[in-house]
């Protein structure tokens, strides 16, 4: 059984910089990266073999996605042979040879040794990751900027013990125990990422002794509702039950403070320390908003299964299609009336 646990961290000054640090430097890795493997597409498929005139390397596109002069390394793998003196597999993914290429950047950029080695190569797997959703139908990746880019990850070496938690290269750290974690379980991966109020670390534990789910044996005729969700009203349920939904974002009260709290924001000189701190707070009030709206959905989830009944049944509602942009409609050149400004409003509450 997999779960996470959200804590919100309590650094010292010095881990609140180190942090701080290591995210720009992981940002401008991962943008590099990103960058090297677009580059040698365009060379494998596009441009063909060339000599860099300013770095005067040959650029080779018959080895992999990233290019041989860059600073990949070679791409062929053939220190593991089998019985037969054959390599296993010769040939290496991007994300393998960006990740033997780390010690590299570290000998190159000294300042990335201060970060921990498996935070570096989880960078570097994030970028597989969103590669991997583009070919499998999302978007392509694009580089981050502060805005979005805000987070990294262990895989091993985190220890937890009461109300500290240790990071490797960043040392003991005390946390908010809001909620034990139960015994039994490890530690798999644990992200620390950085928000408007402070840091949060999200640790996902495992206990294999325990099962994903339990099968229930349903009789010959069990208790099935439904769940619409709507806009009005939160949830409709077939046995007539309605949830109402507090709109925490769209009510007149919400509005009214997020309106003005942007104004003051625009109303800032551009790139003022004023003008941060305004935006910080307009990021504050949409981070409390979420919060509020996470925990009043655990509260109806908790609502709907102490229900009794033996089977729940919900919609498939495709919320980017609903969400999607009204098509343009044109008559000789010149566009017609689409309904878009009224959808503005209900892509807002949806």
């Amino acid at each position: 059984m997999l779960t996470n646990y959200i804590y919100k961290l309590r650094p010292n000054q010095t881990q609140v910089l180190k942090m701080s640090a290591w995210v720009n430097m992981l940002r401008s890795h991962y943008n590099w990266c990103l960058n090297d493997r677009i580059t040698q597409y365009n060379q494998q498929f596009i441009q063909g073999d060339y000599c860099d005139i300013r770095t005067y390397g040959e650029v080779s596109p018959l080895t992999c996605f990233v290019s041989k002069s860059g600073a990949t390394g070679n791409p062929w793998k053939d220190d593991k042979f089998d019985r037969e003196g054959k390599a296993r597999n010769p040939r290496r993914s991007a994300a393998d040879i960006q990740i033997t290429a780390l010690p590299e950047l570290k000998i190159a950029r000294p300042w990335y040794a201060q970060i921990d080695s498996t935070v570096l190569q989880q960078n570097v797997k994030r970028l597989d990751t969103a590669y991997k959703n583009f070919f499998e139908g999302r978007g392509f990746p694009g580089f981050k900027n502060r805005s979005n880019f805000t987070s990294f990850t262990y895989v091993m070496g985190v220890k937890l013990k009461g109300n500290k938690i240790y990071l490797p290269k960043l040392g003991p750290m005390r946390f908010h125990n809001s909620s034990s974690i139960p015994d039994g379980f490890t530690i798999k991966a644990c992200t620390v990422r950085k928000r408007q109020n402070g840091w949060y670390i999200s640790l996902r534990i495992e206990d294999k002794s325990v099962p994903e789910y339990s099968a229930k044996i349903l009789g010959k005729n069990p208790k099935v509702i439904g769940c619409d969700l709507g806009i009005t009203k939160l949830v409709h349920i077939s046995d007539g039950h309605q949830i109402e939904n507090p709109k925490f974002a769209t009510n007149k009260k919400a509005k009214r403070t997020l309106k003005i709290r942007q104004r003051r924001v625009s109303r800032k000189v551009k790139g003022s320390k004023n003008r941060k701190k305004a935006a910080i707070r307009v990021g504050r009030f949409h981070q409390k908003i979420g919060n509020k709206r996470q925990a009043y959905q655990w509260k109806v989830a908790n609502k709907i299964v102490s229900r009794n009944t033996d089977v729940i049944a919900l919609e498939n509602l495709n919320i980017s299609g609903m969400m999607r942009r009204c098509k343009v409609k044109n008559d000789n050149g010149r566009f017609l009336k689409n309904g878009q400004s009224r959808k503005k409003g209900l892509n807002r509450s949806i």
